[in-house]
Order: C-alpha cells, then sequence, then structure tokens
C-alpha cells in the first residue's frame, strides 16, 4: 500500500477526527473495539462516524494442513488504511471529552494516530 490517501483524508461529518498516521490493515473486531471505547467514554452523547469499512476478506488454512487442495475459507475481514486517511469522526460534545474518547479508540488500533479538530471549530 504505496503513497498517502488521496481520498477520505479531511473531516467531513463531525467536528474532530483521529487520522491514520501509517499504513495497515485494520480487523473489523478492532474497528469495533474502538467503536465501543468512544461510545462508552461519551456516554453515548453526540455522534460517531467510522469512515473505514472492512472490505477485504482474507483467507487462512487450518494448522497443519498439507500443501494444495484449494485455497483456504475466509477468515476474516480487513479495511485497507493509508497514512492520511480518517479512521472515526465524532461531533456534539466538548473538546476535552471528544479529545480522550478518541484517544482511547486509537489504543485499540495497531497504527499511530493524530487527533484532528475542523478549522472552523469554535468553543461553546
Amino acid at each position: 500500500m504505496k503513497g498517502n490517501a488521496m481520498r477520505g483524508n479531511q473531516l467531513a461529518f463531525g467536528s474532530f477526527g483521529i487520522k491514520s498516521l501509517q499504513e495497515a490493515w485494520i480487523t473489523g473486531r478492532q474497528i469495533e473495539a474502538a467503536r465501543q471505547a468512544v461510545t462508552r467514554h461519551m456516554k453515548r452523547e453526540g455522534q460517531l462516524w467510522i469512515r473505514i469499512f472492512p472490505d477485504k476478506p482474507i483467507t487462512k488454512k487450518p494448522a497443519e494442513v498439507r500443501m494444495g487442495k484449494g485455497k483456504g475459507a475466509p477468515e476474516m475481514f480487513v479495511a485497507r488504511v493509508s497514512p492520511g486517511r480518517m479512521l472515526f469522526e465524532a461531533g456534539g460534545v466538548p473538546l476535552e471529552i471528544a479529545k480522550e474518547a478518541l484517544r482511547l479508540a486509537a489504543q485499540k488500533l495497531p497504527v499511530t494516530t493524530k487527533f484532528v479538530v475542523r478549522r472552523d471549530y469554535v468553543e461553546e
């Protein structure tokens, strides 16, 4: 996965977001763990947008199986992430709550991330 993200690299929905700084495969389980961490910290206030979707199937053959006999069964689904890709966005909550919630989400992901605030954001 060479190069930076050309699309999905700016805030589109919320006032805050986390942006990937590395390329990686992020599994559906990792996305769900991050989503749960954010919604628990925000106490179901505000809104959360997940900007990535795991649409690439990864197959695996069972342990101790000989070569040949076709391709393995789908094991999991992953989302391809390039540097600069917006992963999660949040809105409708104060800056401190959003910053901490997205920090908790970033801990669940296998990439380094950067917290981003909308340019025209004004603290109420």
